[in-house]
């Protein structure tokens, strides 16, 4: 049976939504550069991992990792595939999630619908 890998994000700014998404998820972070890796990008011809048009996010304790990648078109309509988040407090956390650069759409009785900042679609409930 196959299971979740990674979760792929296409997108105009791999760097910077990464890190939007590594900050807004309780144990995840972009994954680090050494050596190699910083070479291969170099080879590539990118000046470092601000340019990187793949930029990975893992989970601390297992579970899909998020893959940003680099594409040239911009983001058109409403996603066909969304995260849903969940949080102890739902207020606390959309200040906070907004703060990183999100912004709500929508609020219902039981959830709220957000974008990140490239325009992605998620939503948030309370625990």
């Amino acid at each position: 049976m196959a299971r979740i890998h990674d979760i792929v994000v296409d997108c105009a700014h791999p760097a910077s939504l990464a890190r939007f998404w590594a900050a807004a998820l309780e144990d995840y972070a972009v994954a680090p550069y050494d050596e190699a890796e910083l070479a291969r990008l170099r080879r590539l011809g990118f000046a470092g991992p601000e340019e990187d048009p793949t930029v990975l996010v893992e989970p601390a304790h297992g579970g899909p990792r998020l893959f940003f990648q680099l594409v040239p078109e911009p983001k058109a309509g409403k996603n066909r595939l969304h995260l849903d988040l969940s949080a102890p407090d739902a207020e606390t956390e959309i200040t906070r999630l907004t703060g990183l650069g999100a912004r709500v759409t929508e609020r219902h009785p039981e959830w709220t619908v957000m974008i990140d900042p490239e325009g992605n679609e998620f939503c948030l409930a309370e625990r």
